[in-house]
């Protein structure tokens, strides 16, 4: 079998069905009971930082909008609902001590908890999703070793909150993205453009990440304790080529090993370092790192989330017509790789998203598989696709439906590419979509739609799409239908 099959695809027994949002894409309620600005409330009040000028303030109104919400979840038969904690919620100041606690935001978090489990969703925690308080960011955010101890006490106080309710536990949501793209490339926020501070991000965040998952583990033995992180497939355009070849593994080096072999091995790729050094950089990364510091990175966890959009050709070689799929915002910025400069690139002809986003199904079998047989499997950590999805731009009829075929043929696709893994003996138990709502999408703002639920953001009407019902369907009856029955002009499109 191979993810151009058109025959239903039945998963097995016990797989998770969900889908995901971030606090700051979709709840608002930015200065309701309690709460201060996280660095993305400043972030986009900063010209040309995000397009439109675009706020979080209102997002999808989730905050009070929950209980709807859930019921929501609930119609799509959805099995678990992957959600995250603001750390500008719970802890605004960013402060030490009991003081610092914001026990309405906590409180908020609770009656989540409580909705989703009165529903039978399994309430998946994500801890980091990249709204840590901009009061952080007076000692130097992330870039600051002290924010990895900051992290710890703020993620204590949710799990004394929760633990008697929530068994899974993630600690942070694509560090390479909070890291690299937002104290490096400075498109995210807080929008630095300083090398030295995005690596030291990225390690302080593993840091922190260790530190929780050793604090977890001794108060809730029996938890699901995990991290998730996101990936390209990055392959050479000539696979022949030496300078390709060097061009795919630096890539993979900065993007993908950079945090798995912290966390799965050990130790960092030994041949960042000499990337660094050329780039100079070299000793920026060996300052931070402490002795110790990657035991505590690599202590044991029971999940690796996976997050997956699209993989990448790439070459030294310029090409017309190059693949940029980032935010076309004012604002100054620069490529989120400290040692790939020269990097492009390349446009296969794929399919593309509403954001310049390549359609590249096999990547995840062949991510996954690389995942369980390098890392993973030897050390009986179980995989999780906790983001997958695509941007399409939706035209609603009068009603507000979107009949999103693309959407729908995108899930279809990566569902099978899944699939595939699996019967490669791949460990993999669950698959959540990006996402649940339409919501506020970072530097694009408002502009682009990612979810199986449409939403009108003037009314906050929501709407399921044709995807949304389609998934629902999947999701009660554990498989995938065939192609036939459903969609079979937009499967071919997005398989080629």
């Amino acid at each position: 079998m191979n993810s151009n099959t058109t025959d239903r695809v039945q998963f097995p027994d016990g797989f998770l069905w969900g889908a995901a949002t971030a606090a700051f894409q979709v709840e608002g309620a930015s200065r309701s009971d309690g709460r201060k600005d996280s660095v993305w409330d400043t972030f986009a009040r900063v010209p040309g930082a995000v397009l439109g000028g675009d706020t979080g303030e209102i997002a999808c109104d989730q905050y009070n909008r929950y209980r709807d919400d859930v019921a929501l979840m609930k119609s799509l038969n959805l099995d678990a609902y992957r959600f995250s904690i603001s750390w500008a919620r719970v802890r605004p100041d960013a402060a030490k001590g009991p003081a610092g606690v914001n026990q309405l935001g906590v409180d908020y978090y609770s009656r989540l908890v409580d909705e989703l489990l009165a529903n039978d969703i399994l309430p998946w925690v994500t801890l980091f999703h990249w709204d840590h308080p901009a009061a952080l960011e007076e000692t130097g955010g992330w870039a600051n070793r002290d924010a990895a101890y900051r992290f710890t006490e703020y993620a204590l106080t949710m799990h004394e909150a929760l633990a008697d309710r929530v068994s899974v536990w993630t600690t942070l949501n694509e560090p390479w993205c909070s890291s690299f793209l937002s104290y490096g490339a400075g498109v995210h926020a807080p929008g630095k453009l300083s090398y030295p501070d995005a690596l030291a991000a990225a390690h302080h965040q593993m840091l922190g990440h260790g530190l929780v998952v050793q604090e977890l583990r001794k108060r809730q033995p029996e938890a699901n304790l995990g991290i998730t992180l996101n990936f390209t497939v990055a392959d050479p355009v000539d696979p022949s080529d030496p300078q390709d070849v060097d061009a795919a593994r630096r890539i993979d080096c900065q993007m993908n090993r950079v945090f798995t072999d912290p966390l799965l091995l050990g130790e960092y790729p030994r041949d960042l370092f000499p990337d660094l050094a050329e780039a100079g950089l070299g000793g920026v990364l060996e300052s931070v790192i402490e002795d110790g510091d990657l035991g505590i990175i690599s202590t044991p966890i029971d999940t690796l989330g996976v997050n997956y959009y699209h993989g990448e050709e790439v070459s030294y070689r310029e090409y017309p017509g190059a693949v940029d799929g980032s935010a076309p915002v004012a604002r100054t910025t620069q490529a989120p790789y400290p040692a790939a400069e020269g990097v492009k690139v390349r446009n296969r002809g794929l399919p593309m998203t509403d954001q310049n986003w390549e359609i590249q199904p096999e990547g995840l079998t062949r991510l996954l598989t690389r995942l369980h047989n390098d890392y993973t499997g030897p050390r009986n950590v179980a995989l999780y696709v906790t983001e997958n999805g695509c941007a399409f731009d939706d035209v609603p009829d009068a009603s507000g439906y979107v009949d999103d075929q693309n959407r729908l043929s995108f899930y279809d696709a990566h569902l099978r590419a899944i699939k595939d893994a699996l019967d490669a003996g791949v460990d993999v138990r669950g698959y959540f979509a990006w996402s649940l709502l339409d919501n506020y999408e970072w530097a694009w703002g408002y502009s682009k739609r990612f979810g199986i639920v449409g939403v009108d953001f003037e009314t906050q009407q929501r709407t399921v799409k044709a995807s949304g019902h389609w998934y629902g369907q999947v999701a009660k009856e554990n498989a995938v239908p065939a192609l036939r029955e459903t969609h079979p002009e937009a499967a071919m499109e997005v398989n080629g």
